[in-house]
């Protein structure tokens, strides 16, 4: 028996006026999902439980069967393990997003979050950027006397380490929940122990606005990496073994740092694709192979998707939209395909984790739907893949739940 959990990341929606009101995962053509959905179980499920907040960081952390209630130090420790960043007592791990902020001639506090992704940064302009700030000696010293390293990586999210760290009192806000918003409202505030981190994101914005960097991009019309802002915050986590609690090894294909850190936390294979973005224009056929791959050698793999949450918080309908049917067409529908043609029994857990909203560009918590399909039964239910026929399908109070069902140690 193979296992397979997809998840498309914040493919789930609220109603859209420019849809019809209906929602993209509605308005999207996904027959191969859809074939699976009316042959399997469409139920809801909350994998963000109150009082957190809704995230990845703890919807995945649910669905890979961990409480985060119990579980969850904060998103960057587990993005920290997914890259050996090693972190010791007294550690706390921070996300450094490349942003960027409008122009103009205001202070900082009252210019506007464009983007939490420096608008989808590429690669080698992300780097550029925080060499010019490791490279700056006020911003090197201001990162010395914060006790901070700063570790770079070819992508906006970047990650910041602070040594003998007092996080008590501090409050961090998601720079991706105030898109459009001015900045200083959502500063990082709380203490005197705060001000470090709101000092060293205004010298940063100093240091990037009139970089050749940013030039660069906003003489190709694009939006500049001129800022930094830390969030994510948390101390060092250790999770439950995968085979321990369920008797098997497996792998995870992802583009997105934090997948990788949770499953390699958890024991899992992590499977980086060359080419694989966590945007749009991600390596589709090189994620279908590694899937395959590793389906071939572990009977649990997890296919992650980071396209349709990108895109949403990007103000990208039409994109989001993409990434649900290439999801549909590049990834769900190939590996069914193989895994029928090879003759081998297989189960799917197929789900978003969060909402990300069009109408805000940002999370929300509540019941996502989910889809759980056996090769060998058709229950004859008809369904399609979508948050209304979620609503009408089985309720899963708890998300941590659902890898039990899918191992069949749980009845839906």
């Amino acid at each position: 028996m193979k296992y397979l959990l997809v998840i498309g990341d914040g493919m789930a929606d609220d109603p859209v006026p420019q849809l019809g009101n209906r929602t993209p995962l509605q308005a999207a053509s996904i027959p191969a999902i859809d074939r699976l959905a009316a042959r399997g179980v469409v139920g809801s499920v909350i994998n963000c439980p109150p009082p957190l907040a809704a995230g990845s960081e703890t919807a995945i952390l649910s669905i890979f069967g961990c409480d985060p209630r119990r579980y969850f130090t904060g998103r960057s420790p587990m993005e920290a393990a997914a890259v050996g960043i090693p972190m010791a007592p007294g550690d706390a791990a921070f996300r450094c997003n490349l942003v960027s902020f409008e122009d103009g001639d205001m202070p900082l506090a009252e210019k506007r979050i464009l983007s939490h992704s420096a608008g989808s940064i590429d690669g080698d302009s992300a780097l550029a950027a925080a060499a010019a700030l490791l490279e700056d000696p006020r911003f090197a010293r201001a990162l010395e006397e914060a006790r901070m390293e700063l570790h770079t990586f070819p992508a906006f999210r970047q990650l910041a380490v602070q040594h003998q760290s007092d996080l008590s009192g501090i409050r961090f806000t998601p720079p991706h929940d105030h898109l459009g918003e001015p900045a200083g409202p959502y500063f990082p505030t709380g203490n005197d122990r705060a001000e470090v981190f709101a000092r060293l994101m205004t010298l940063a914005h100093q240091i990037l606005d009139r970089h050749p960097v940013s030039e660069k991009r906003r003489a190709a019309g694009r939006l500049p990496a001129n800022g930094i802002w830390f969030w994510a915050e948390g101390t060092a986590v250790a999770l439950p073994s995968f085979r321990e609690q369920y008797g098997l090894d497996g792998a995870v294909v992802s583009a997105v740092p934090l997948c990788h850190g949770i499953g390699a936390l958890r024991g899992l294979e992590m499977v980086e694709v060359e080419g694989a973005t966590g945007e749009l224009d991600t390596n589709f056929s090189g994620k279908l192979e590694a899937a395959w791959e590793k389906l071939n050698q572990y009977d649990f793999v997890c296919l992650h998707l980071e396209a349709p949450d990108e895109c949403t918080h990007n103000g990208d309908l039409p994109g989001k939209m993409q990434a649900i049917e290439w999801l549909d067409s590049r990834l769900t529908a190939p590996l069914v395909e193989r895994l029928d043609k090879a003759g081998i029994d297989y189960r799917v857990l197929l789900l978003s984790d969060h909402k990300t909203l069009t109408s805000t560009r940002g999370h929300s918590g509540g019941p996502v739907p989910f889809l759980l399909f056996d090769s060998r039964r058709d229950t004859g239910a008809g369904r399609s893949y979508d948050e209304e026929a979620g609503e009408a399908g089985p309720f899963v109070e708890n998300g941590w739940d659902l890898l039990d069902m899918l191992f069949e140690r749980k009845a839906i």
